[in-house]
């Protein structure tokens, strides 16, 4: 018997993964992937032209950032449905204009009319009866000062080099922002609930949660 068969989780579902910079969205992406023998999409650090300048100049680069996540993030959601689910997705479309664009925008690193362009496209892109809205968001989350440690731990030079204070008023929006979020079903997740590193056998654990959560929906629905 397959995990999915034993978890009943169809295999055509499609889970985001939500939360703070450097809180484990990868692993635990990959982790649940590769149990379920999902598909991956996964965010692309690496080959994007605006990170490591927006580090160094938020009000220069933040609305050029917001745009290029949204294209990327809206043919990642539209690859997804085209391969027929069965993805994990790491980071959802949601958190850049309740979190990311919205913070620049009230902090002043993003002019009014680049947020009200912004926000006026992805209205037009995500809002809508078209845009196909994952199964589950799993909402990874722990203490600041955890989330902090990971950020250390994992060593990338424009992270290490913002103010703390950047990340902490990040935190306090990402608690905002979840607690007001209903575009889809939530899967709420402390990150000392399981520990994929050591204990890979822990990610049934999250699992039989994923299973709890996705009943609902679906009961939810037939209602």
């Amino acid at each position: 018997m397959t995990l999915n068969e034993k978890y009943n989780i169809p295999n055509d579902t499609i889970i985001t993964i939500g939360g703070m910079v450097g809180i484990g969205k990868s692993t635990i992406t990959n982790s649940l992937a590769d149990a379920l023998n999902f598909r991956t999409s996964l965010e692309k650090v690496d080959t994007n032209p605006y990170l490591d300048k927006f580090y160094h100049d938020f009000e220069r680069w933040s609305f050029h950032l917001q745009i290029y996540f949204l294209a990327e993030r809206f043919k990642e959601q539209k690859k997804i449905f085209q391969y027929g689910g069965g993805f994990i997705q790491d980071r959802s479309i949601y958190e850049d204009t309740g979190i990311f664009a919205k913070m620049h925008y009230e902090k002043g690193t993003m002019s009014p009319t680049d947020y009200e362009t912004y926000s006026s496209l992805f209205e037009a892109m995500v809002l809508t009866p078209f845009f196909p809205h994952p199964d589950l968001l799993i909402y990874l989350e722990g203490s600041f000062e955890q989330v902090l440690d990971r950020i250390q731990m994992r060593g990338r030079e424009m992270e290490q080099q913002t103010p703390i204070s950047y990340w902490e008023e990040m935190y306090e929006r990402y608690t905002e922002w979840i607690n007001n979020f209903n575009l889809c079903p939530v899967l709420r997740l402390s990150i000392e609930e399981y520990d994929l590193i050591n204990d890979p056998d822990s990610v049934e654990l999250i699992l039989e949660k994923i299973e709890k959560q996705l009943t609902i929906a679906r009961e939810a629905k037939v209602r």
